[in-house]
């Protein structure tokens, strides 16, 4: 799971390099919005020269979208390269997905890559892509999960992000659920823009997080400490799940499957919740 994944333009090496020594669960090296469209070429260059080597921690690149005249050199620049995934920016359709998902194939062919090692993450910014989520997030076994552009779709709606943030409690619930159906990972909540307004974040974070969200997009690196604690299992949440699993594995074992933990009621489905907190998360400090 992705707690937080930083954003940083792939023709600036040196913000790259900063970024692989964050705390992020990871990285996104942006050849979309963050790279002038006259310096598309120089960032593809640029990209390849930050992974000549091993990252030092999960990369993506997010890609221009399907329906750019970038789609062609976005797509031959990155395959091959040790990446995560790939994030497809403006992610509209199914069909414009399912046109990258070829085009990657093809590349993968090409270079001598095992078809479908590629990953996708499409973002979902718009209010077609937003009707459309449920087929993009089951189109293709390439789909990791899905990203919130919050900003794009905001100002699509005329809506007033970041400080209206509940007039996208529809837009978040969908992708949740859209997720869940087509069994991939939950969601990557949108960026939160007003940089230096660290004290919203985390009410920020922790209205994604309550949603379902597994993590959030951050733009800057103090971003994502606040985002990371958001997302993290209190050391009292860590505890309470061990005391959880421990009498349950005990319970199911004499037969029983409903229990009682400190006074709650304890089943298969809390039982599970358990598990994924013990699972790869760290404690809140």
């Amino acid at each position: 799971m992705l707690r937080t994944v930083l954003f940083c333009p792939a023709n600036d090496q040196k913000k790259a390099g900063k970024a692989m020594t964050s705390e992020a669960d990871a990285i996104t090296l942006d050849l979309e919005d963050a790279v002038a469209y006259s310096q598309k070429a120089a960032a593809r260059e640029s990209l390849k020269e930050i992974l000549s080597v091993s990252p030092a921690k999960k990369t993506f690149v997010r890609i221009n979208g399907a329906s750019s005249p970038y789609i062609l050199d976005d797509i031959d620049a990155v395959t091959g390269l040790p990446l995560e995934g790939i994030m497809l920016a403006k992610a509209d359709s199914a069909e414009e997905v399912l046109r990258v998902d070829w085009l990657l194939g093809l590349m993968e062919h090409k270079k001598g890559l095992p078809p479908g090692k590629i990953r996708l993450i499409p973002f979902i910014e718009s209010s077609r892509g937003m009707l459309n989520a449920p087929e993009i997030a089951s189109c293709t076994s390439r789909i990791k999960a899905l990203a919130f552009g919050g900003v794009d779709f905001s100002q699509e709606l005329g809506l007033r992000y970041p400080a209206e943030s509940e007039g996208l409690f529809f837009a978040r619930s969908q992708l949740v659920i859209a997720s869940s159906v087509a069994g991939i990972e939950p969601p990557l909540d949108t960026v939160y823009p007003d940089i230096r307004n660290v004290a919203m974040l985390e009410p920020e974070a922790e209205i994604a997080r309550k949603a379902g969200f597994q993590g959030k997009l951050v733009i800057h690196p103090t971003q994502v400490a606040p985002v990371n604690r958001v997302f993290t299992p209190t050391a009292q949440e860590i505890e309470y799940a061990r005391k959880v699993v421990a009498a349950f594995d005990e319970a199911e074992n004499s037969g029983t499957a409903v229990i009682q933990v400190e006074g709650r009621l304890v089943e298969y489905p809390i039982y599970r919740r358990a598990l994924e907190i013990l699972g790869p998360h760290k404690i809140k400090n």
